[in-house]
């Protein structure tokens, strides 16, 4: 009898078979026919390199720091495991920080996967969709009892990660911004939050009373349980609300404000 399946079934199992090929052992090779036809080496290794130059552009810093060797060898596992899923590759690159947290030659740089998610984030904000900026004169035209009960609606472009004691950002920040790599480093917790309100992503430090603010916002929270979540997480923090909330206005972290109309 003859292949009883329709030919999208057909067309996806090809796909599929070709794509574990393209990725994956000598097992998966085996079978697939297209793999015994002659040129298939040569795009299976142009496929790995494009795949593996796309990852080097999306993590600068991380090819920085270990080097071009390092970061081909990481990086061909990682394609291999996670092919991408996308015809376009400005994207590729989700999951590559957790794959270096589980990535035994790096267990000597306990800060990388941080630095491959500040790059990652890079990555995205400057990918994000447009959108206006709230500013501060926005918030100070709303009475009290209307600004309590506001949603601060995060930027599309808005990124913000907390690192609990590595000094991730300063060293992410180094390489990004061509410091001197040698400077000594302060070994404590850092904060950030990058931003694209206009033509590039900027970046600046946070406190994590910052980060709690943001993320209760996102999540959809008033303005006044924001200011809880980050009364929570840096208690005190509420005496300093005029130096932080407008810092966040001023790098665009803000889109728009709901629930401020009757």
């Amino acid at each position: 009898m003859g292949d009883a399946r329709t030919p999208a079934a057909s067309l996806q199992s090809f796909q599929r078979d070709f794509a574990a090929a393209l990725f994956g052992s000598d097992d998966a090779r085996a079978g697939c026919a297209a793999a015994s036809q002659a040129g298939f080496d040569v795009y299976r290794n142009t496929i790995m390199v494009a795949c593996v130059d796309a990852l080097a552009a999306s993590f600068p810093s991380v090819f920085q720091l270990v080097g071009e060797a390092w970061f081909r060898d990481a990086a061909a596992l990682f394609v291999r495991g996670r092919p991408p899923t996308e015809g376009g590759m400005a994207s590729y690159g989700e999951g590559f920080a957790e794959f270096l947290a589980d990535f035994e030659p790096a267990r000597e740089l306990p800060y990388l996967p941080g630095v491959a998610r500040l790059d990652r984030l890079w990555s995205e904000a400057h990918l994000a969709a447009d959108g206006p900026v709230v500013g501060a004169t926005a918030l100070a035209a709303l009475a009290p009892s209307a600004l309590a009960v506001a949603v601060l609606v995060p930027h599309p472009s808005a990124r913000w990660a907390s690192f609990a004691d590595l000094p991730v950002v300063t060293i992410w920040r180094r390489h990004r911004e061509g410091l001197p790599l040698d400077g000594e480093l302060p070994w404590v917790g850092e904060s950030v939050l990058l931003a694209r309100p206009a033509g590039e992503v900027r970046w600046q430090a946070m406190e994590p009373s910052g980060v709690a603010f943001l993320a209760a916002c996102a999540s959809g929270r008033s303005f006044a349980d924001a200011v809880d979540a980050a009364e929570q997480a840096a208690p005190g923090c509420v005496d300093e609300l005029g130096t932080w909330l407008p810092a966040l206005l001023a790098a665009g972290a803000f889109t728009r404000i709901e629930g401020d109309s009757p």
